[in-house]
């Protein structure tokens, strides 16, 4: 196994990304002490890490994971949400989101997704931009965004697309978990399995068969996968101004507050 030390993987906002490769595989790792919720510089560190990975040779397939046992990930740092003094500074902090997805989605090699505790608001976004998503059976999903304030505009057409109009929209309006089930009957997750220890397993045998895989076939099949995304930089942008302007609202501030105070 090699860790590369001229990669972007470093310690970032109390958080890490890391970037390991073996044997074909090339797996990035994130974490945050609190749930790996993702602040602006552990998002910036993350998609300059994907986008590292997706030029590497050595990598012919992606394995995109968080640390710990607890969340995949809790989405937005509120601490960052509630220090934003500006619309240009809420426009940068969601535009990392953007970043993130666009880095998935454009890597040249499929990103396998491991989703190994719940995952809200953001996460649910990284786990709809990857191209084969594995969860456990605890593993639900929630957007939170309209309970404090915003909405999810700049994870929605990511998610939108893999899951469909019209599952998006109830997520959306419904701020609530929907169970892992749910989740892999509306392809959000590709499987679900009962444990950790399981998904591993199949998670494993995965990889090392896409890393023997023909790696020009399988960078065709991701430009199919995606196609009609070209434009996503522009509409992105446009989504994370919105949500950058919504955050300054008094409603926001004091939904966020009240949040956070749980």
């Amino acid at each position: 196994m090699l860790t590369r030390p001229d990669t972007p993987g470093t310690s970032v906002a109390g958080g890490d990304v890391t970037i390991t490769v073996a044997d074909g595989i090339g797996t990035v790792r994130f974490g945050h002490p609190k749930g790996n919720s993702l602040p602006g510089a552990l998002l910036a560190r993350l998609a300059e890490a994907i986008t590292w990975i997706g030029k590497d040779p050595a990598a012919r397939v992606v394995v995109l994971r968080s640390e710990g046992t607890g969340p995949f990930c809790a989405g937005a740092s509120f601490d960052e949400l509630v220090a934003i003094g500006s619309a240009r500074q809420g426009e940068e902090f969601f535009s990392g989101f953007a970043r993130v997805i666009l880095a998935m989605i454009r890597a040249p090699k499929f990103v396998l997704v491991r989703v190994h505790g719940r995952t809200a608001g953001g996460g649910v976004g990284i786990a709809a931009a990857g191209d084969y998503t594995f969860a456990v059976a605890g593993a639900s999903a929630k957007l939170s965004e309209l309970a404090v304030g915003i909405g999810p505009f700049v994870v929605g057409p990511v998610i939108e697309r893999r899951i469909g109009p019209g599952p998006y929209a109830a997520m959306s309006v419904d701020a609530d978990w929907r169970d892992a089930d749910w989740c892999e009957r509306h392809g959000l997750y590709a499987r679900v399995f009962p444990d950790v220890a399981q998904m591993d397993a199949e998670l494993n045998g995965l990889a090392g068969v896409l890393a023997a895989s023909n790696p020009d076939a399988m960078a065709a099949m991701k430009a199919v996968f995606w196609q009609g995304t070209e434009q996503w930089d522009v509409l992105l942008a446009e989504r994370a101004r919105m949500s950058g302007t919504l955050v300054l609202s008094e409603f926001t501030r004091a939904a966020i507050s009240k949040f956070k105070a749980r």
